[in-house]
């Protein structure tokens, strides 16, 4: 078995999930190697949109920024970032975000604003910027996330982007026309939600991972699916194929 980073990992557990013919949104970094690498795998009609306003992209390489050109050579359609969100992603027609912060708590709620109270933070973030956009709007949404107790809380400093807020009851009363959250993948395990109560649930191991590392490195009891999964490792076919989209290792470090 080829040897793999724990990165190398998140970004081939996440790029299992995309399905062929899906719209993602894309943001750079992991995310971005996710999106691309189930696009030379098995996805390969995955249709990659950014939030700069390219659509159908088909990068020649990684792109450093959402603003690179090289998102826009290939692209089936290139619009502004304001029709992006207003026709694209308002409009329904994502299937698939990926979405990051400081912190995540048992139901998927995102802090990307503050550590601490708001008016007298220990840490002032950048604050969402279309993250909540996103979270509110895409069908399904996807984490990616070293598990850590700093990352992990019962209940986050500030709700940047809405998960299932404090349980799916609530969050049904707010109307939102996305699907909450989907996925967190991490290097220990894969987490879904409780279709009922909307709680963040175990239901794979990464290798080498037990339930009693993923529940040492969070704060809360954490519920486990009753048919507890071992994710496949990565093939060596799909970290060559990872490794060749960053060379440099620019985002895989």
């Amino acid at each position: 078995m080829t040897d793999f980073t724990p990165s190398e990992l998140m970004v081939i557990v996440a790029a299992r999930e995309l399905k062929d013919k899906e719209t993602v949104l894309v943001g750079v970094g992991i995310p971005n190697l996710a999106a691309n690498l189930a696009k030379k795998l098995q996805a390969p009609g995955l249709n990659m949109v950014y939030e700069s306003g390219a659509v159908g992209s088909n990068p020649s390489r990684m792109p450093l920024s959402i603003g690179d050109p090289c998102l826009v050579t290939g692209a089936k359609s290139v619009c502004s970032m304001y029709e992006q969100f207003a026709y694209y992603l308002q409009g329904a027609r994502i299937d698939v975000g990926f979405l990051g912060g400081a912190q995540i708590d048992k139901y998927g709620n995102i802090n990307s604003t503050v550590i601490g109270s708001y008016k007298t933070p220990k840490v002032r973030l950048p604050g969402s910027g279309g993250a909540c956009d996103i979270a509110s709007n895409v069908k399904k949404i996807i984490v990616i996330t070293p598990h850590e107790k700093r990352r992990f809380v019962e209940k986050v400093d500030f709700k940047s982007s809405p998960g299932f807020v404090d349980g799916k009851e609530n969050w049904r009363k707010l109307g939102l026309q996305g699907g909450g959250p989907y996925a967190v993948i991490t290097n220990l395990c894969t987490m879904k939600f409780d279709p009922e109560t909307g709680e963040m649930m175990v239901v794979a191991l990464q290798p080498g991972a037990t339930i009693e590392k993923v529940q040492e490195n969070t704060p809360w009891k954490l519920k486990v699916a009753d048919k507890l999964e071992a994710t496949p490792a990565p093939t060596e076919k799909e970290i060559a194929t990872l490794r060749s989209l960053d060379p440099q290792k620019t985002y895989l470090g």
